[in-house]
């Protein structure tokens, strides 16, 4: 594909995505989302914003040291310490890029900001000529674009591509655009920027009246070529522009649009499962491209249709996004061999040891039921790092229950700590789950509250293992764990030591990788 064939997609998951409410990722599964990004093909990843914290920072330089394959991309406002800290954050990337922005509508410039349309345009000059002295890439944004006045939008794109600025992004912030106002306004700034010829537009649209992936399509049809969005749609309030839905719309209707990505669409449906696993919270079964009712169907006339040609009722295949075709069934008898495809066929890349572990713990599960479904094996593999890391470990859980007045809920576990020191503690609680969260909190000693719990069914049955999330917060600091097992108490007590690990590794951060926390001082206008 030429540059003018090319659709790239800058993924803000890790950023804007990670940011919402309930969303938040710890270091290491950042990190893991960043790997599997890469992996799918995405162009440019946006993995966080350096200056908002020393987590922020430590996380995006490890992304930037640890991934490759990808452009690596810090958020920055339009002031002098935000921007030395994206770059010090994204420097040990093969290919880097700082994304500035400033508002620029009247509504933000006057209630928000504070300036003139003079001081906005200055800073934004200042802004990517100091980030260019960084790196040759860098991206300007004007915040709330879709509600500035057009005249002034074409002033200050002028004058930040003089500056320097490779990559202009008109985000309609707030979600209010139509597609024929996306349309309008991006054929129109093509015409009058001056250097519009020489730079890519981007689009990032929000989703507050659904309208988040047709507004990107129109804008891809009015010329840009990069589009900014999240997996799963994730993002400040109602969700960004999904990414395997634009990269599937692309995809499917080349007849329409013309134009490609270099995504490796079957990784899609992997990609999907690991955010939603690694921020607990669930694809609905009815969500475009990755929901599990996106190829089902159950009405007699659709199946009869699809039972004669599969085209009656679907225009994408399965495969194509990642999911597996095979519906062999899976047991106790099943080997080894037959586990890594199936595990493959899922989008999993293990090692071989990987293999061997997920394996074992495979035929473990088996025991217990009689049926492994692909819903299993998926929460198998996500669910087997969960708490491996530590520090704590859970040895055994023994629970005990009743019900009726009077009746005694408790729990006794059995912890080691990563040093060998073993810990055995037991508390009662208004339930068997809050018994056993009682009793880990006093065998580690740990002052976290509890902000959030949910347990959800994998697949279907009796047998059915239970997947469960919680979230703590301390200090300002919010962490999501998960647990997977067959008995839900369990899950939810792994779950607990999971989110509890990550709080204690948040809180001692590797030294070399955390810079002091950056000045937010403006730059001079």
């Amino acid at each position: 594909m030429t540059a003018n064939d090319k659709v790239l997609i800058f993924d803000t998951t890790l950023r804007d995505g990670e940011q919402a409410p309930g969303f938040s990722m710890d270091h290491d599964q950042k990190l893991r989302m960043a790997r599997a990004l890469s992996e799918l093909g995405v162009d440019i990843i946006e993995a966080g914003f350096p200056a908002a914290s020393k987590g922020d920072f430590r996380a995006v330089n490890d992304i930037a040291r640890q991934t490759s394959g990808t452009t690596i991309c810090g958020l920055a406002r339009a002031v002098e310490g935000d921007i030395r800290a994206t770059a010090e954050a994204v420097a040990p990337a093969a290919k880097k890029r700082i994304h500035t922005f400033i508002a620029t509508s009247p509504i933000h410039r006057e209630h928000k900001l504070n300036m003139d349309k003079a001081t906005v345009l200055a800073r934004a000059v200042e802004a990517v000529r100091m980030a260019r002295s960084f790196v040759d890439d860098v991206e300007f944004s004007a915040e709330d674009a879709l509600r500035t006045e057009p005249d002034f939008l074409i002033e200050v794109f002028s004058a930040v591509i003089e500056a320097g600025a490779r990559t202009i992004n008109i985000p309609d912030t707030v979600g209010y655009a139509t597609p024929e106002d996306i349309y309008r306004l991006f054929s129109d700034l093509r015409l009058k920027v001056k250097g519009a010829e020489n730079v890519v537009l981007s689009a990032h649209c929000h989703d507050d009246l659904g309208l988040a992936v047709a507004n990107s399509l129109a804008a891809v049809r009015a010329g840009a070529r990069q589009v900014e969005c999240a997996m799963n749609g994730i993002g400040e309030r109602a969700g960004n522009c999904a990414t395997e839905e634009i990269i599937m719309a692309l995809k499917t209707r080349a007849d329409s649009y013309a134009l490609g990505t270099d995504i490796n669409t079957r990784k899609l449906y992997g990609v999907s499962k690991l955010l939603s696993g690694l921020t607990g919270h669930a694809v609905p079964r009815n969500k475009a491209i990755v929901g599990e009712n996106a190829f089902a169907h159950e009405s007699g006339i659709h199946q009869d249709g699809i039972l004669k040609n599969v085209e009656t009722y679907e225009i994408m295949k399965p495969e194509d996004i990642g999911v597996p075709k095979s519906q062999l069934v899976l047991g106790k008898h099943s080997g080894r061999h037959a586990f890594a495809e199936r595990a493959r066929a899922l989008g999993h890349d293990l090692s071989p040891d990987q293999i061997d572990e997920a394996f074992t713990a495979f035929k473990t599960l088996a025991d217990r039921k009689k049926v492994i479904t692909n819903s299993d094996i998926e929460g198998l593999i996500l669910g087997k790092e969960m708490g491996t890391q530590g520090p704590w470990h859970l040895k055994t859980l023994q629970v005990s229950t009743g019900s009726g007045d009077g009746a005694l809920h408790m729990a006794a576990v059995h912890l080691v700590h990563d040093t060998g020191r073993a810990v055995r503690e037991a508390s009662m609680g208004n339930g068997p789950l809050d018994a056993a969260f009682k009793a880990i909190k006093r065998a580690t000693k740990a002052s976290a509250a509890l902000a959030d719990f949910s347990v959800r069914s994998i697949g279907a049955g009796a047998d059915a293992q239970g997947w469960s999330d919680v979230r703590l917060v301390h200090d300002d600091v919010s962490v999501h764990g998960s647990g997977v097992d067959t008995d839900i108490v369990h899950a939810g007590a792994k779950a607990y030591l999971d989110a509890l690990n990550r709080l204690i590794r948040e809180a001692k951060p590797d030294p070399k990788t955390t810079a002091p926390a950056s000045s937010a001082r403006a730059l001079s206008a």
